[in-house]
């Protein structure tokens, strides 16, 4: 077993290899990873291996188990459709980023101590940035850096509380920690962050969109998922965690739907489907974290199949606004077949993997008494249907005839969506295959008549829904406009925060300098020179005489009249001042 590499170093130190490695040798290269990556998953056996002592703590690379199993399959799997879906792009950064980010996620994966954990996620942070950099616009640039500043915070956050927790706990075991103290909260906040739960969110849809067209993909698949783990794996049962996932699956569809980038649309559908996963993680029974972690591993496969489905009509159009679009599945049938696919699983159709994993988790709601959070399930799948299942391949494939001649993308990016597609409909098929590799023994039948008629009923009549809409006229109008979101008050926050520190602080800093550096010092000199004409001017000054009074006082003055006083009394009051000015360094240091 110690003979294996870790799964995250065969991704991480594999992808430095790439820019020597040319043509199809290249190609063969950076699909054999995963797949070298996914026999060594196959061959972990449970427990704790790969451990390093660094100081007198232990990192461990390797904590093997049901639930870290279920996102190494995953990870991997995606990695390869991943790559297949880039074999066609030149551009070495890309794969590169795009491999160390799989392996960081990995290597969160299968961490057993919070340092370790700490590493990782930092190394994703990094290498996702880059796959937004890589498109190398002026707007991939500025969302790069505004990613980027928003993970360096969720990271300082997450360091904080485990440096504290470490300190209070003594350990560092990366297991369960909950929501009690100071440390728990800036461990949760950190994690939040990724997890795009609100109000952490906007870095989400204002990156994602931004990134390449294979970049994309990979963005899709990792970061939240990493962050639905960490939340299962440290905060099972959280009652917060239901009530804020309740409100994350249902906000976005409003977005979602008034929103005219099809990228940005299947980016509010991931915090959508994120709640689904927070409200699992939140109830924490069996059936509820069953449900959680067989709905992350099917959302990975659907959601990363719509932003190939986009990134495909991207590549081969160069538009992805749904005012642009229409009218494509004459030319690209194959490419609205899966995006129809994965419209279908996002939506929870029956025979599709996201009705046998969503299923779980609104049954788990309503086993648990809680009406108001399954109502809020309900309508958040129907609203799903809506934007994702049903508005992005209307608006994309069928609609208005934009007139554009595109055709399909290459062979290798058909193949990743057909895999993709494939394993949709084969776990909503044979869902015992998923089912068996979950954490807690599954006792849940998902095709039940009442389950399969209620999803049924709900999907259809959304689309009956939307068909009268479209068709009175009354949907809402795909416009180019900028919706306001929470990141407003980011932005008229941060403003005001900047003008009251540059305004206070710096203003303070002025008269400081000013009084402390400038005027004082300088009185002091004259002082120290002429003691007795500096008393008397500050006389004069204080009794109201304007200042050519005083300079004219100063020129009359014989010299012989300024020095009566002995010359230790300003050299005692220049140390008076110097010594305040100490006490009052060391005071606020």
């Amino acid at each position: 077993m110690t003979n294996l590499l870790p799964p995250a170093a065969i991704f991480v130190i594999g992808a430095f290899f790439i820019p020597f490695i040319k043509g199809r040798i290249k190609s063969a290269y950076m699909l054999l990873l995963p797949v070298i990556a996914f026999i060594s998953l196959l061959k972990m056996p449970e427990g704790k291996y790969w451990i390093v002592q660094i100081l007198d703590y232990d990192l461990i690379f390797g904590r093997v188990d049901r639930l870290s199993m279920v996102f190494g399959y995953i990870f991997t799997i995606i990695s390869f459709i991943g790559v297949l879906f880039a074999l066609r792009v030149e551009d070495d950064l890309q794969h590169v980023s795009a491999l160390v980010y799989a392996g960081s996620a990995l290597g969160v994966t299968f961490a057993g101590d919070l340092i370790s954990v700490y590493i990782f996620w930092e190394l994703m942070a990094i290498a996702s940035t880059f796959l937004v950099l890589a498109r190398r616009t002026k707007a991939s640039q500025a969302a790069a850096f505004r990613y980027i500043l928003v993970h360096v915070f969720g990271g300082l956050s997450l360091l904080a509380g485990i440096i504290i927790y470490i300190q209070n706990s003594g350990t560092t075991e990366f297991a369960y920690i909950g929501l009690s103290g100071t440390a728990s909260w800036f461990i949760f906040i950190g994690i939040a962050l990724n997890a795009a739960i609100p109000p952490l969110h906007p870095w989400l849809q204002d990156a994602y969109p931004e990134a390449t067209v294979t970049g994309a993909v990979f963005l899709s698949a990792l970061t939240t998922k990493s962050a639905v783990y960490l939340m299962a794996r440290t905060f099972p049962g959280a009652e917060l965690l239901i009530w804020v996932g309740a409100f994350m699956a249902v906000f976005p569809i409003l977005y979602a739907i008034l929103e005219n980038d099809i990228r940005r649309v299947l980016s509010y559908s991931i915090i959508n489907q994120g709640g689904f996963m927070m409200i699992g993680i939140g109830i924490g029974t069996a059936l509820a974290i069953n449900g959680t972690i067989s709905h992350a591993f099917c959302c990975i496969l659907y959601t990363a199949l719509l932003f190939m489905a986009a990134g495909s009509v991207l590549h081969m159009t160069g538009r992805i606004r749904c005012t642009e679009l229409g009218g494509l599945y004459k030319t690209m049938p194959l490419t609205c077949l899966f995006c129809m696919i994965g419209g279908a699983s996002i939506s929870a159709f029956p025979l599709s993997c996201g009705f046998i994993s969503k299923s779980m988790i609104i049954s788990a709601s309503a086993h648990e008494k809680l009406p108001i959070i399954w109502l809020a399930l309900e309508l958040a799948s129907a609203g799903a249907f809506l934007h994702a299942g049903l508005k992005v391949a209307f608006f994309t494939f069928f609609g208005r005839d934009s007139g554009i001649g595109a055709k399909e993308p290459p062979v290798n990016m058909l193949l990743a969506m057909g895999i993709a597609a494939f394993l949709c409909v084969f776990i909503g098929v044979f869902p015992g295959y998923l089912y068996s590799i979950l954490p807690h023994p599954v006792d849940y039948v998902p095709y039940t008549l009442s389950h399969v008629a209620g999803q049924l009923q709900l999907v259809l009549f959304s689309a009956l829904a939307f068909y009268l809409l479209i068709l009175s006229g009354y949907y809402p109008a795909e416009m180019r406009a900028i919706h306001l979101e929470v990141d407003w008050f980011y932005r008229k926050g941060g403003r005001l925060f900047y003008y009251i520190m540059d305004s206070g602080l710096n203003g303070l800093n002025e008269i400081s300098e000013r009084v402390f550096a400038r005027a004082i010092p300088a009185r002091l000199g004259e002082l120290s020179k002429m003691p007795i004409t500096s008393l008397i001017a500050v006389y004069m000054r204080a009794r109201g005489r304007d200042r050519l009074a005083i300079e004219s006082f100063r020129k009359e003055t014989r010299p012989e009249a300024a020095t009566l006083m002995p010359v230790g009394t300003p050299v005692f009051i220049s140390l008076v001042f110097l010594f305040s000015l100490f006490v009052l360094f060391v005071s606020v240091t």
